[in-house]
């Protein structure tokens, strides 16, 4: 059962590339706190770890949602810590960069995570078989973005968790991602259901019936696209929720998808 409290301890915070990022997003000024939920114009990107207690050697690397545009980095982050540490995992919340039109800045960020927590095997006792990219919403995507077009064995994640996170492509989206006079080609680039091969890791995907943000069909086809290749996927569509949810309470089915989950990541890393 998912545990309903905060994270007890302050997260260790890693920057992402303390020599500076091979790429820029063009964001310039202060980051800007919206909410107590919400963070926006990130531009220094950092990993927030919570190292388990009793590691097991899994490491779940989690994307806050926003649209892009920000992250809901509490009720889509750092809420869900104590309850990954009581399970074992070192768990991290990954502040990304924006993209702004430059969707290659956010891609390096989340392949630069998985690195780096492949690079502590030792200071967290990390599993290099056992790294995880987990998402939300926007979030979600990115997580299929690392676990589509990642670069090596390096930053390849080893399994994926997906909560209501989109796959389908509209102008909105596309000018968020890649800017205002995107090229078709650019725009397949980064199209996720490209890019799903036999090499594609393993997935967990959640969402809700009545979502109208982003529908469950990106869920299904995503699913359906990793069973063409025989990659062990696992979907579960709550009949209510819309869209959001996150880790909050309010969510009639928190006690199923956290519990499921925690079912799937104990089979899927035996």
């Amino acid at each position: 059962m998912g545990l309903n409290v905060m994270a007890q301890t302050e997260p260790i915070v890693v920057d992402l590339w303390p020599n500076g990022a091979p790429n820029d997003n063009g964001l310039t000024g202060p980051e800007v706190k919206r909410d107590p939920q919400h963070v926006a114009n990130v531009s220094q990107p950092q990993l927030f770890v919570y190292p388990a207690k009793n590691p097991s050697g899994m490491v779940i690397i989690q994307c806050p949602g926003g649209a892009y545009m920000n992250l809901a980095i509490e009720k889509e982050g750092h809420s869900m810590a104590d309850w990954m540490n009581h399970q074992g995992i070192t768990y991290a919340v990954l502040k990304y960069r924006m993209p702004n039109g430059h969707f290659e800045t956010t891609l390096s960020d989340v392949l630069q995570a998985v690195k780096i927590m492949r690079q502590h095997t030792q200071d967290w006792k990390v599993n290099q078989q056992k790294v995880g990219v987990m998402g939300c919403s926007a979030g979600g995507n990115l997580a299929i973005q690392a676990a589509t077009q990642y670069t090596g064995a390096e930053d390849r994640p080893d399994f994926s968790v997906l909560i209501y996170a989109f796959t389908s492509m509209n102008p909105f989206i596309n000018k968020i991602m890649f800017g205002e006079n995107a090229s078709q080609d650019t725009i397949d680039k980064y199209s996720v259901m490209n890019h799903i091969t036999e090499n594609t890791p393993p997935a967990f995907i959640t969402c809700s019936a009545d979502d109208d943000t982003v529908p469950c069909d990106d869920s299904i086809k995503y699913f359906q696209a990793l069973r063409k290749f025989k990659t062990q996927a696992s979907l579960h569509i709550y009949p209510t929720g819309s869209h959001g949810w996150g880790y909050a309470e309010y969510f009639l089915y928190k006690r199923e998808w956290t519990q499921e989950l925690e079912k799937w990541l104990r089979e899927i890393m035996k």
